[in-house]
């Protein structure tokens, strides 16, 4: 497996005298707010300054973005004072953070920062959904991840599993709802879900991450009380039905257009499931664990390296993400759960940390990121803009 490793190019570094000036995205207007600084403070803490110049852009959670400065410190003390407004503009000619305090005079006085690439450290709505995405494609700035579409279909979870369905992908039962329907008749709702899942289930909002708003229900108390609690975050709620003794695997994937898998992992949850508190409020004794590699038979651990690119191609992603598994005990099913196309990008996050067992450590695996999203780009950039005529093309 170690030479599957080896298919991803990495091409020459920048010189000293270019180094390549990346803006690392953080914060922004999304429940997963905190994950995202501690997530971009790693990310800029490991990249190599030989090759780097990183430009820190915190967005707060009303949207503003923030660049000079310290815009981490702006956002994590809550104080804007400590860095001043920025705008990206929708202008492939000014390819940069631009200085709104500027801006009047002279568009060109107002630049920044001219950027080489984007590291969108984003977890959430308004980051990982493909609307950052889209905002960097209009500006033509090469960026690191998923696109627009993927992004999106990797941030929907009812429409992911939808497309999962469609690829012949396994998947769990589900049940879709929308906040009006639940709002207008709870009873009648409730009753849906009840025969079309039973019970245990887990009602979550379809767009959000980090198991925010995640609820497991065994009755029709806990159902109601677990979609009142997704109602808060989304318009759209997805209830699941809960794998028995379920097992949580999870495979990093990096790649284009030719993606390779990472060793699967375990989680091994803090409390009844990974829920937010067991991701990131549980340490010492009471913290969960990570099993990497997963203890699984050597055919189940390939068939999840499997399925985790399929799901990554069937999506078109692009750069990275994360896929996630439910493991059922009972039968030996491996069903896909999700696709995190920013995952969290601690030192100990999972994403990194499988991909350092599988023989990428972390520093490296910043420089792949950064030259996919620069390859992706060019590829892009490929694409003809106006219409000729097939013979005058040949």
């Amino acid at each position: 497996m170690d030479n599957d490793f080896q298919n991803i190019r990495v091409h020459p570094r920048p010189s000293a005298s270019h180094k390549l000036r990346v803006g690392v995205l953080f914060g922004g207007r999304s429940g997963e707010h905190e994950i995202s600084l501690i997530s971009a403070r790693s990310v800029m803490r490991v990249m190599d300054p030989e090759k780097y110049e990183v430009i820190p852009i915190g967005i707060t959670r009303d949207g503003r973005w923030l660049g000079s400065g310290d815009p981490m410190a702006a956002l994590n003390q809550g104080d804007e004072s400590l860095s001043s407004p920025v705008a990206l503009l929708g202008d492939p000619s000014y390819r940069g953070v631009v200085s709104l305090r500027e801006l009047e005079p002279h568009l060109a006085r107002a630049m920044l920062a001219e950027l080489d690439v984007v590291f969108p450290v984003l977890h959430g709505p308004y980051g990982e959904d493909g609307t950052v995405q889209g905002l960097l494609d209009i500006a033509g700035i090469p960026y690191v991840g998923a696109g627009v579409t993927a992004s999106a279909l990797g941030m929907d979870k009812a429409i992911f599993k939808d497309l999962m369905r469609a690829h012949g992908l396994p998947v769990v039962k589900y049940v879709v709802v929308k906040r009006k329907e639940w709002e207008r008749d709870p009873e009648g709702t409730m009753d849906r879900v009840e025969e079309a899942l039973g019970y245990p289930v887990f009602t979550k909002p379809a767009n959000l991450g980090s198991s925010v708003g995640v609820h497991r229900c065994r009755d029709r108390q806990e159902l109601a009380q677990g979609l009142r609690d997704a109602a808060r975050y989304d318009r759209k709620l997805l209830v699941e039905a809960a794998v028995p003794q379920a097992r949580e695997i999870e495979v990093s994937v990096l790649g284009n257009d030719d993606p390779i898998a990472s060793v699967p992992g375990e989680i091994i949850p803090s409390r009844e499931f990974y829920s937010y508190a067991a991701k990131y409020l549980d340490d010492g004794d009471r913290a969960s664990k990570l099993l990497i590699p997963a203890p699984l038979p050597p055919e189940l651990a390939e068939r999840a390296r499997e399925l985790a690119i399929r799901a990554y191609l069937a999506v078109d992603c692009a750069g990275m993400a994360r896929v996630d598994f439910l493991l059922c005990r009972e039968t030996g099913e491996l069903f896909v759960s999700e696709i995190n196309t920013i995952p969290g990008f601690t030192a100990i996050s999972m994403y990194p940390k499988l991909w350092e067992a599988s023989g990428i450590p972390y520093p490296e695996l910043i420089d792949r990121l950064i030259q996919l999203a620069l390859e992706r780009y060019a590829d892009r950039a490929r694409c003809a803009i106006s219409y000729q005529p097939e013979e005058e093309v040949l």
